[in-house]
């Protein structure tokens, strides 16, 4: 291709539009708080990273980049540390790991975390789910309802538990 084809200005990229922040309480966990320094950390180093390649006529990865730095920056500033221990364990609470069962006595286990943290994958949920809007209060032996779209559903809190490390 011709470099004439090519447009070459000097000027940066325009700053990508901020992602979305919550307008919920950023409500964040010990681990919760570190895994957002780390990855405001990696983030910052990526951008280090993109500014130093010789060839930078594509800026987009590093105007990302700064947006990720941004958000992450909004999310540090906002964070308001719970640590679950300081909670009495006899009810659920932001932070715990409560372990459930359903009608068919299926268990699961679910930890109420930070939005940031939240993973269905690993059973960690957002307080705001409504999930943990159902657990959050409830104690050893209470029946609470999951509000779903497919149904509500009925769980019985068998353990409360700190999370592990």
């Amino acid at each position: 291709m011709s470099r004439a084809f090519i447009k070459e200005d000097t000027e940066d990229l325009a700053p990508l539009p901020d992602l979305p922040v919550s307008p919920h309480p950023n409500l964040v966990t010990p681990r919760g708080l570190a895994t957002l320094h780390a990855r405001l950390a990696g983030a910052q180093a990526q951008l280090a990273s993109l500014r130093a390649r010789t060839d930078r006529l594509d800026k987009l990865p590093e105007a990302a980049a700064e947006r990720d730095i941004r958000y992450l920056e909004a999310r540090l500033r906002s964070a308001i540390l719970i640590d679950p221990a300081s909670h009495p364990g006899h009810e659920v609470a932001f932070g715990h790991r409560v372990t459930v069962a359903d009608a068919e006595d299926t268990e699961r286990r679910y930890e109420i975390t930070g939005e940031d943290e939240a993973d269905a994958a690993l059973g960690r949920i957002a307080p705001q789910s409504p999930l943990a809007r159902a657990l959050l209060g409830a104690r050893i032996g209470d029946l609470v309802i999951w509000r779903r779209p497919t149904g509500d559903r009925e769980l019985e809190v068998l353990r409360i538990d700190l999370p592990e490390g």
